[in-house]
């Protein structure tokens, strides 16, 4: 007989607004306190102590509109937050600092989280929907250069980029975008070309969240039906799709592939969370806490897999913090 889902191992209260986006930072080699921030709907962004279970520190740089992405570049001090007052800031949290450095205005109406990649120390890739509709601007930081716009040809009809993920296959390999569109395709696009290697149409409505895994050029979307969709990128770079799973009920916000591409974490609007074997998509656990929405789920990048969590944060103003199948 199959185990019931556990508890939260702890539940994070005190945003006082909905979660839409979490990110840890419990990696690193000194001992240093694990920490998980969150940017809820009322415009801050809050690091949360994972050994008190406490807010170390709230900040507020969004003017209260909604933060939709945060993310750390390259360690806890160096902050990347992205809200709906069409501004992407950089923070820089050393010895307590809580001042933000610089910005960008990105001109973007919808709710687009940006993406990250770093191609070498200190510098990163940064891949954001841009002011046109159907275009994805591709900027280097902290220079805040423009490398390349990718626009798709003329009556592609593709829609708003709805999710990107910038990735390269190792180290110095040429970086490629994968984006999901408003039209319910997934692109390639080849950054230094900025010209579509790939296209697939993946899901009748908007593609709400997508995840990648480059080791198995694998990847998996999900949007407001009851499917998710997993699909392969083949040798020649073409974009297929592999299988598809139906869900019980509609509604993804979130996807996210744990970095030991073991399992993966699904955010549903029916207020759940789902869990899945990466391999063969099997379906290990519906974890069911929240009263609303599920906006966003992470796992934790704790170097001993034993300590590895999962975050996921909801309209109802709560974040629960899991421990599953922390020791496979």
């Amino acid at each position: 007989m199959a185990l019931p889902p556990p508890d939260p191992v702890f539940v994070l209260r005190g945003t006082s607004a909905a979660v839409h986006t979490l990110h840890f930072s419990c990696g690193g080699p000194e001992p240093d306190i694990p920490l998980l921030f969150s940017g809820s709907e009322n415009g801050f962004i809050h690091v949360w102590n994972l050994k008190t279970h406490r807010v170390d520190t709230a900040l507020d740089g969004h003017g209260r509109k909604s933060v939709y992405c945060v993310k750390t570049m390259g360690g806890k001090d160096r902050l990347l937050s992205q809200g709906r007052d069409q501004r992407i800031c950089l923070w820089d949290l050393a010895e307590g600092r809580t001042s933000v450095t610089d910005s960008v205005f990105t001109e973007h109406v919808g709710f687009c989280r940006c993406s990250l990649l770093k191609v070498a120390q200190g510098r990163w890739l940064m891949a954001m929907a841009a002011r046109s509709l159907e275009e994805v601007q591709i900027l280097e930081l902290p220079s805040k250069t423009s490398v390349c716009t990718l626009k798709p040809e003329v009556g592609a009809k593709l829609g708003m980029p709805m999710c990107l993920k910038l990735w390269q296959l190792n180290c110095g390999s040429q970086p490629v975008l994968l984006a999901g569109y408003e039209d319910g395709s997934v692109v390639l696009w080849n950054v230094s070309m900025g010209k579509v290697l790939s296209q697939l149409i993946c899901h009748q409505e908007p593609v709400m969240s997508l995840d990648f895994d480059s080791e198995k050029a694998k990847g998996i979307s999900g949007s407001s039906e009851k499917v998710l969709s997993i699909w392969s990128l083949n040798e020649q770079q073409n974009l297929q799709v592999y299988k598809t799973h139906e869900l019980v009920n509609a509604g993804i916000s979130d996807i996210t592939i744990r970095p030991d591409k073991k399992i993966l974490a699904t955010a549903g609007w029916d207020h759940r969370i789902r869990i899945f074997g990466w391999k063969k998509l099997k379906p290990l656990a519906v974890l069911d806490y929240h009263t609303a929405t599920v906006h966003c789920v992470s796992f934790s990048d704790h170097s001993n897999p034993r300590e590895r969590l999962l975050a996921a944060g909801s309209k109802d103003q709560r974040i629960s913090v899991w421990s599953i199948y922390a020791e496979t």
